[in-house]
């Protein structure tokens, strides 16, 4: 009598076969397992830089140089672009406020009702209100203008993530370092970017069109 006996081993076309299926079950698995990237909280934009993370904005209230208050209501329900500087400044803050004055003359009404463009003074103590009022009208006779106690400043300055520093002259007269970018705040009132210089009047005006556009 024949007795068929186990040698124990696997045939090497089922060893094939295995290995197939084992290496089809990895890319299976890497494909659809793998931590997906997180959503841009940004539209592609041309100058801007998007944050990894939104940063939630705390409650803050500064006077508006039309005598009213700026808070964080009113950074609900629009793009907002804000921009610290002041108004003593001989570079960056007029150039940066001439981009965006040229970008803004080029978006049709219904981009500009969903966009706002606000100026906030890290200058308090030279920059009244009238002046304020004054120089952001000069670049757009929508901007805001606002600023507030050195207080309220480093507050709000240092929830943003924002720099500056006032640097004393010899003389007396003082400069102000500052932040170059203008940050980018979604209609949920969250910082989620940047827009980075040197600014561009024509790519600043397809970005924020981009940007009313998305929602």
């Amino acid at each position: 009598m024949n007795i068929a006996r186990s040698t124990g081993r696997i045939p090497a076309n089922w060893l094939i076969l295995l290995a197939a299926l084992a290496a089809g079950l990895g890319l299976w698995l890497g494909a659809n397992l793998r931590p997906s990237a997180p959503p841009s909280l940004l539209p592609p934009l041309q100058a801007g830089v998007a944050f990894p993370q939104a940063r939630e904005v705390p409650a803050f209230e500064l006077d508006r140089a039309d005598g009213g208050k700026l808070t964080l209501a009113d950074w609900r329900g629009r793009w907002s672009l804000v921009f610290f500087g002041y108004t003593n400044c001989p570079d960056v803050c007029p150039t940066t406020l001439a981009s965006f004055g040229q970008a803004w003359k080029k978006l049709d009404p219904a981009s500009r009702d969903k966009l706002r463009f606000d100026f906030i003074s890290v200058d308090p103590a030279r920059d009244t209100p009238g002046q304020i009022a004054r120089y952001v009208k000069h670049f757009g006779a929508d901007f805001v203008g606002a600023s507030g106690s050195e207080e309220q400043l480093a507050a709000l300055t240092r929830a943003l993530g924002v720099m500056y520093a006032r640097q004393d002259g010899s003389d007396g007269a003082y400069a102000v370092d500052h932040s170059a970018s203008v940050l980018i705040i979604d209609p949920d009132a969250r910082e989620v970017g940047l827009l980075r210089p040197p600014f561009d009047a024509a790519q600043i005006a397809a970005d924020l069109q981009t940007l009313a556009r998305s929602r």
